[in-house]
């Protein structure tokens, strides 16, 4: 049987260790029989041949992606191919393109207090992603997303208002997926460095996302 295919393209601020990170997904993906490619070339992404990827995963803080590029990904993820990210990847990826904004729903804005200790509220246990996973608390950037309505949301995390009053009792997706086009979309903002993507509960929701989000054979 043919392996599926998945490109993991990293770049940007070194504070969020994108290489590292990169090989974290490839090594999660590698354990599924995926033949992976890691590349920190951000043209990988619009290449012609970029649909025949199961799933792509940019670990990408900013950066650009020429317009017929981006077109390129784009129609690829409506047609099927997969879409996922982690903290940085899919929230601030690709800042200026309206198109990938679409599609990656949603887009980092602040993240009050910098590092800190917040819950993570599980809100669908019954979903394959969250199953076995229980509230848990996380010491990290606690992020604060402007989103799409359409996502749906797996787990959630409260604002104290400790550090932005006026934000005080939101609540903010964590995890979440959806669809753009045919494609699906996972996103998890857990994962500030790379390290953290050991941490068991963040593994296995990134382990179980990427795999929901690949196309499958």
């Amino acid at each position: 049987m043919a392996r599926r295919k998945a490109l993991v393209v990293y770049g940007g601020m070194e504070l969020h260790t994108p290489r590292q990170g990169a090989e974290t997904v490839r090594h999660i993906l590698e354990e599924h029989d995926f033949a992976v490619e890691v590349t920190d070339d951000y043209d990988a992404l619009g290449a012609e041949d970029v649909g025949t990827n199961a799933l792509v995963v940019p670990v990408i803080t900013d950066g650009e992606l020429e317009k017929d590029r981006m077109a390129n990904l784009i129609a690829a993820v409506q047609a099927g191919t997969g879409l996922a990210g982690y903290h940085m990847g899919l929230a601030t990826s690709f800042r200026s393109s309206v198109p990938f904004r679409y599609a990656a729903s949603c887009y980092w804005v602040s993240h009050p207090g910098n590092i800190i200790t917040y819950t993570v509220d599980v809100t669908r246990p019954d979903h394959p992603i969250m199953a076995g996973i229980e509230s848990f608390e996380h010491t990290s950037e606690q992020y604060y997303l402007n989103y799409d309505p359409a996502v749906e949301v797996l787990a959630t995390t409260t604002f104290s208002g400790e550090f932005h009053p006026w934000r005080k009792d939101v609540v903010m997706p964590v995890v979440f997926t959806t669809t753009h086009g045919q494609g699906r979309v996972f996103y998890s903002s857990l994962g500030h460095t790379a390290d953290e993507l050991d941490l068991p509960e963040v593994r296995a929701i990134l382990t179980r996302g990427l795999l929901w989000a690949a196309r499958a054979l």
